[in-house]
């Protein structure tokens, strides 16, 4: 694998190569006998970074504090305390009551139980295997490779189906039909299959932590308590995803006279998706054990439908291009490139959806009864591009690279649809130079490379639309409005669109040194970049209300990102041990240059804005009591932010002086109380490989992480019950640490992370930097121990080799921020959804690789 970061080393590589170029050599085959490889692992994960609950009397002291705070009545009356608390003692074995009209079972205040929701949707140490075989050889003129690989990876859920199966095959052939004329074929097949509950969305992950641990996951009778998702899970239907990737790819290479080669190559990658999901009707079970309908996910009770979709991609590749070169006795070397390459994308979708059932055992279109719904579209997009390059080489001293481009966009139209995007390189080797050959010398220097390069490269990779010159309508049924007796179809306003989108240009200045010292034992690069984006899309610009439509983006803002890279690397040997470390350090800020905000509005894009800045208040801290609450009252007006102010809740820093906190104009210069309290950017990313091998015995461990980041948390997996509904809070065993007064019930907490608990606590919650959080951490991502079998042992089974290993993934981490979140899985953009998702696995596996 190879990276491409400046201009000039990518400008060949497409337009779509404006941020750099990760190149990926598939293995080749080698001439000589057949050579047989088997990789295979049996691998064990586990949910990483899970939130553990309170147990369930200490959540309904939590609920209870908390609506007691906000003015209301607890949910848990002292019998169900008293029934918690029984229940966890061992004197009562029953973890729900009756209504005794209903005869229903009543959960959450009802409840007596003690479940971590987490522990029961999420399994320990789930078992998965992945096995490959390759095959290489060939003869002096055709070398082949096929290999093919089978993975099955069991997911972490408990209730339900949860798997992924994922099948590979690749091939690949050269054969050297003539001297002059080489041909090379490869051919990859994907196929993945994806099992899981239909039930299994964003709402699921955002339902976790609304569970109270009062609720069992199964009522007296054995049957999943109403409400829990337990049943929707396991009986709510699935979702069936398979997903087929086929890649053909030929190059023929010609050779008409010694050192111009003409290569021509052609892919063709197709991506065939079908995806069926069922929703089937659910049940809950009464006292009397008589089921009732149960709703699925909001919708209606009974609810049963089928859908199935199929979606296709084409995406067509060709580069077409030749190069010459020449060598002389002086040391001159020129080369010469020129070629076009074209990306060609065709997509095509369908989608089908049938209601009511026929039978839940059946759930096709066909054993559905309702009317049918269908959807269906189609998309192209291509680009294309002329390029050339002219390189220059002295002694391996000096090196000279000029390229250009001339890229199309089917995303542009009119002049704006091609652009010319130049760029240059240079380097020179001092090692080589004659001057320094002593010092080289001495301090076995090989390589001391200063580079320097400039290149503009054409980006269309905004995340905009294929289409964005074409107006659209949207399109519905059933207007509110009866026509004729019957609710029309109805069509709305288009947006408007712009004409003038046009590339953006990605302008990038780079300097750079390359050293290579004590015989290359210690190696190492340092780059410093500066990359203008030019005619970026930034945000739509903002105009009156009265316009009546949508705003589309356009070609409206420059920006600024600077930064380096360094790499270290030391490697040597010392008898039968030999050991490496490898160090790698990046950094890059962003900076807004120009974007039509004259108001200077902090809400967007304004001149002079570092991107991912976090605007909020300053906190003087948690007030002690009412009477120190009052004194800050009467310099500091806060009623902007909330009412009934007192002891336990958050005292704000009036900056400006004006006697009370406010948010200004929320414009630059006049943003009352609110500073930046940080950035939110990724700094100084990091990685740190260590290997080391002696006799049959190898380690290595990778450590990666970020040195400095800021980050705000929101929702109620930061804040528990603090400023939320009764039905949208959580109970989290970091929630207790919220502010109690000496002599409280509860036991006093006056140092306290969290200010008093209130469902109705959202002024204590705004953006402040008492909780900001430092989100820089470190995780050692990989360690590996091995060991490789004598070759006296395995040569008389036949082998060549055999390895065992025993491996490790995301098993240490180094962070402050709160233990309930994952630094590696938090957002780019802070929201309340901060921890709803899948969970991030720590993996043990063992493997063996054995080679014939």
């Amino acid at each position: 694998v190879s990276v491409l970061k400046d201009a000039a080393s990518a400008s060949i590589y497409g337009a779509r190569a404006a941020f750099g170029v990760i190149l990926v050599t598939t293995k080749s085959g080698k001439s000589g006998k057949a050579k047989v490889s088997y990789n295979g692992n049996v691998r064990f994960s586990d949910a990483l970074c899970v939130p553990e609950m309170m147990d369930s009397y200490q959540f309904a002291l939590y609920f209870n504090r908390a609506a007691e705070n906000a003015g209301d009545s607890g949910p848990f009356s002292q019998e169900a305390l008293d029934r918690i608390l029984a229940y966890q003692a061992g004197t009562l074995k029953e973890t729900m009551t009756m209504n005794e009209q209903t005869r229903k079972w009543q959960a959450y205040g009802g409840a007596n139980a003690n479940t971590d929701w987490f522990k029961e949707f999420y399994n320990d140490w789930v078992p998965s295997q992945e096995h490959s075989l390759s095959i290489s050889g060939g003869s002096e003129k055709t070398q082949y490779t096929i290999s093919g690989s089978f993975l099955d990876q069991n997911g972490l859920l408990r209730h339900g189906s949860d798997n992924f199966q994922r099948y590979t095959m690749n091939g690949k052939i050269t054969s050297q039909i003539a001297d002059w004329f080489t041909v090379t074929y490869s051919t990859k097949w994907t196929r993945e299959d994806f099992d899981r509950p239909s039930y299994l969305t964003g709402l699921f992950f955002h339902n976790i932590a609304r569970r109270w641990p009062t609720n069992p996951a199964y009522d007296p009778n054995g049957h999943p308590v109403d409400g829990m998702e337990i049943e929707q899970l396991e009986n709510g239907g699935k979702q069936i995803n398979q997903k087929d990737l086929n890649t053909q790819q030929l190059q023929f290479i010609f050779e008409p006279i010694k050192n111009w080669r003409i290569n021509v190559e052609g892919s063709l990658r197709t991506t065939n998706t079908n995806e069926h999901w069922d929703v089937l009707p659910v049940y809950a079970y009464n006292a009397d054990n008589e089921p009732y309908l149960i709703s699925w996910n909001g919708g209606a009770l009974g609810l049963s439908q089928v859908n199935e979709y199929s979606y296709k991609e084409n995406y067509y590749t060709t580069n077409i291009y030749s190069d010459y070169f020449k060598q002389f006795d002086s040391g001159h070397y020129f080369k010469v490139m020129a070629g076009f390459n074209s990306e060609l994308y065709k997509t095509r979708y369908v989608q089908a959806q049938k209601s009511t059932l026929i039978s839940s055992s059946v759930p096709t279109i066909n054993t559905a009864t309702e009317d049918p719904k269908a959807w269906g579209g189609y998309a192209h997009n291509a680009v294309a591009g002329f390029f050339g390059r002219i390189n220059y080489n002295y002694k391996d001293r000096y090196m000279v690279e000029a390229n250009g481009r001339y890229d199309g966009s089917s995303r542009f139209i009119g002049d704006k649809r091609w652009g010319f995007f130049p760029s240059f390189s240079a380097g020179w080797n001092v090692a080589q130079e004659p001057f320094f050959e002593r010092i080289a010398e001495k301090c076995s220097i090989g390589t001391l490379k200063l580079r320097a390069s400039w290149g503009q490269l054409g980006n269309t990779d905004t995340k905009d639309a294929w289409y964005p010159f074409y107006q659209t309508m949207p399109t519905g049924s059933n207007y509110g409005w009866l026509l004729n007796g019957a609710l029309p179809n109805y069509a709305n306003n288009p947006g408007i669109v712009s004409m003038k989108k046009t590339w953006e240009t990605i302008e990038t200045w780079d300097v750079g040194l390359d050293w290579g010292l004590f015989n290359n034992r210690l190696t190492g690069s340092f780059d410093y970049f500066v990359r203008y984006t030019y005619d970026m899309i930034g945000p739509a610009p903002e105009l009156a209300a009265s316009l009546g439509t949508g705003v589309p983006k356009i070609n409206n803002a420059d920006m600024k990102s600077y930064g380096f890279e360094l790499e270290l690397g030391w490697r040597d040997r010392i008898r039968d041990f030999s050991y490496g470390v490898k160090f790698v350090l990046s950094d890059s800020q962003q900076k807004i240059l120009k974007y039509p905000n004259e108001d200077y509005n902090i809400g967007t894009y304004y001149k002079g804005q570092k991107l991912n800045n976090i605007w909020g208040y300053k906190t003087i801290g948690i007030a002690q009591s009412q009477e120190e609450m009052d004194a800050h009252l009467a310099k500091v007006d806060q009623s902007a932010l909330g009412s009934k102010w007192g002891a336990g809740d958050i005292m704000y820093a009036d900056l400006d002086g004006d006697g009370k906190i406010s948010t200004g104009s929320n414009k630059l210069g006049d943003t009352g109380d609110r500073v930046i309290l940080g950035n939110s950017t990724p700094r100084f990313n990091y990685g740190l490989t260590i290997d080391a091998s002696w006799k049959g015995i190898d380690f290595r461990a990778f450590f990666q992480g970020i040195g400095k980041r800021d980050y705000w948390l929101q929702g109620p997996y930061f804040w528990g019950s603090t400023g939320l509904g009764q039905w949208q809070a959580a109970g989290f065993k970091e929630h207790w640490d919220f502010w109690r007064p000496e002599g409280d019930p509860l036991g006093a907490n006056t140092n306290a992370y969290y200010p008093r608990v209130a469902r109705n606590g959202g002024k204590n919650t705004n953006v402040q930097s008492r909780y900001l959080q430092n989100a820089a951490y470190c995780r050692l991502k990989n360690i590996q121990i091995g060991y490789t079998l004598p070759k006296t042992w395995t040569e008389k089974a036949g082998m060549s080799s055999v390895r065992v290993y025993v491996s490790g993934d995301n098993l240490l981490t180094f962070s402050d921020i709160t233990g309930i979140f994952d630094p590696e899985a938090i957002g780019s953009t802070y929201d309340a959804n901060n921890g709803k998702l899948y969970p991030l696995q720590r993996v043990i596996s063992v493997g063996l690789n054995v080679n014939f």
